[in-house]
């Protein structure tokens, strides 16, 4: 095997991912010394149980980041906001960032609705921001880079699992979201994939409830109506705190996933955390990263983490993906010798880079990013157990194809330099 050429060992050595090295006491820092960096996540309201989190993971990335010496010789100074689950205040503070802090970079954002909402402001500025989230597709902006799944790095390889005889060659399904626009954009995705593959319209039910939502009984009564013919499977998009009522209403209605399953787009061991595990083994997740990942590098990312933050504390997949997007932004910088985002953008295409779950690699186009799929079983400790994973990585799509089966009407980028 020939040896890294000196540029490719230099990519290496910005991202290796280790264990955090001490920092001690460092002298007081001037601006020329530093390079700010946005990050935009609620701390307060409903998605706090979820976004807290990624806010860790992504200063993690920037206290490794910064004993290593930092990106082209400046240390990162993250300029932490709260949006407080508040999607018109998120606009708001992404103005703020990007205007008045004058941040090289903003790493946020969880619902699609939060995203949708700073938007305009990242391109009206041609700004960079880093994405860690699945999500609905259907968008491709230049000003945003996004490091967690697309639609069929997700929603579909689950959707067909279900229907394959090793998922359980379920036949109806349950669509069941928080009313925004990924659940009602990824049902959309997910229906026409069902219907792709046979699925008849009376065996596909469709129902959302409002952020923060808190009684289900009536639903799960649905459910439980739906499941008594067998063969009955729930599709999941429920965000944020709405997960705890949902997931106990449905052990306390006596529905189990043997009866029917529900296989979650929003619930990884973080939201389990929050929740009485034991009635909810067997029920499915899909994701693209597990903590159960057994590599050197993800115990490595896994004792970092809880070093900083507690020994209680668990990782999962937006976890993972908003932190590896630091180190993504930080070799594009080191790449381009630069922190300006025109030069940043066009180095991220094609990066091939490591995280804690394994090599992954940004799209050289669709400003998305190569994972693997995982689906996942929930075990009575709040981890997950892999039943299924692709061959590989997969190509991600911005544009999903059961939604534009004419590749050639999908809409052009939006964004990018001014």
């Amino acid at each position: 095997m020939n040896s890294p050429t000196p540029s490719r060992r230099s990519l290496l050595k910005v991202l290796a991912i280790g264990a955090v090295a001490s920092l001690g006491f460092a002298p007081a820092l001037n601006a020329a010394d530093t390079v700010k960096i946005g990050v935009l996540h609620s701390l307060s309201g409903t998605m706090a149980i979820s976004e807290i989190s990624c806010k860790d993971g992504t200063l993690l990335a920037v206290d490794e980041i910064n004993a290593k010496g930092g990106v082209l010789g400046k240390m990162i100074t993250p300029v932490v906001v709260d949006p407080a689950s508040n999607w018109d205040l998120f606009a708001e503070k992404a103005k703020q960032l990007v205007t008045q802090d004058k941040v090289a970079v903003t790493f946020g954002c969880w619902t699609s609705v939060s995203r949708k909402s700073v938007l305009p402001v990242y391109e009206s500025n041609n700004a960079l921001l880093f994405y860690p989230v699945q999500y609905e597709g259907e968008e491709q902006s230049l000003n945003v880079f996004y490091t967690a799944a697309s639609p069929n790095e997700q929603l579909v390889p689950a959707a067909e699992y279900l229907l394959s005889e090793e998922g359980g060659a379920y036949k109806k399904f349950y669509l069941l979201g928080t009313d925004y626009v990924f659940p009602r954009t990824a049902n959309k995705v997910l229906k026409a994939f069902l219907k792709a593959k046979g699925v008849p319209d009376e065996n596909v039910v469709e129902e959302y409830t409002p952020f923060h939502h808190q009684d289900y009984q009536t639903i799960v009564g649905k459910i439980k109506e739906l499941a008594k013919g067998g063969k009955a499977c729930v599709l999941s998009t429920i965000n944020g705190d709405s997960n705890v009522p949902f997931y106990k209403e449905f052990a306390n209605q006596g529905l189990t996933a043997a009866d029917c399953p529900i296989m979650a787009f929003s619930v990884a061991e973080d939201e389990l955390r929050a929740m009485d595990v034991p009635p909810l083994v067997g029920h499915l997740a899909a994701w693209n990263y597990y903590m159960n990942i057994d590599t050197p590098a993800n115990k490595k990312f896994i004792a970092a983490f809880k070093k900083k933050y507690g020994a209680d504390r668990v990782v999962d997949d937006p976890i993972e993906a908003a932190y590896y997007g630091v180190y993504v932004w930080a070799a594009a910088c080191e790449k381009a010798k630069s922190f300006e985002v025109d030069k940043v953008r066009a180095a991220v295409y094609g990066l091939e880079f490591d995280a804690p779950g394994g090599k992954k690699k940004m799209d050289e186009k669709n400003q998305h990013t190569w994972k693997p799929v995982i689906i996942g079983e929930i075990l009575k400790d709040g981890q997950f157990k892999t039943v299924w994973q692709s061959k590989g990585l997969v190509q991600p799509d911005s544009y999903s194809a059961y939604l534009w089966p004419d590749a050639s009407k999908i809409p052009k980028p939006t964004g990018g330099p001014k």
